[in-house]
């Protein structure tokens, strides 16, 4: 018996542009630092770093240090959203988009886990076609349900 897994992509170095947002995090003390390999997952970029601030006064400094950091390395970010109230800001940089957020907004939104490879619990879209037993793709309908 043999289950259907989505595939490991290959490790991959780690790019200029991601060594420069994770040291310009580190440099303003940003806390729990993620990075997330979301190539093959979706096309608008190749990383995602998801990154939180004790506050939101240091949610925009991060921010604003991971910014002018980008800009001396003629780097610019294509847009920014977020830095007026502070609680979530996103820097796009192309190929990086980076996320700092306060610790509540990060548990409650849970963005890692819409990105991050299921533990195995979830089925997957070679079984739904194979038709494993409980894994239909769409639940059936029931004349109670129907309604």
């Amino acid at each position: 018996m043999s289950t259907s897994t989505r595939p490991r992509r290959p490790a991959r170095r780690k790019s200029a542009l991601e060594s420069l947002v994770t040291a310009a995090l580190d440099e303003m003390k940003a806390v729990n630092i993620k990075v997330l390999d979301v190539r093959g997952l979706t096309d608008f970029a190749d990383a995602m770093v998801i990154a939180s601030g004790n506050s939101d006064r240091h949610v925009r400094a991060i921010a604003q240090h991971l910014i002018d950091r980008a800009r001396e390395q003629q780097r610019r970010p294509m847009g920014v959203e977020g830095t007026r109230d502070g609680e979530w800001v996103l820097v796009d940089l192309q190929d990086v988009v980076v996320h700092v957020m306060l610790p509540r907004v990060r548990e409650f939104y849970a963005i890692e886990q819409l990105w991050e490879e299921p533990a195995g619990a979830a089925p997957t879209v070679a079984a739904v076609a194979a038709g494993a037993p409980g894994s239909s793709a769409r639940p059936r309908r029931t004349r109670s349900s129907a309604r």
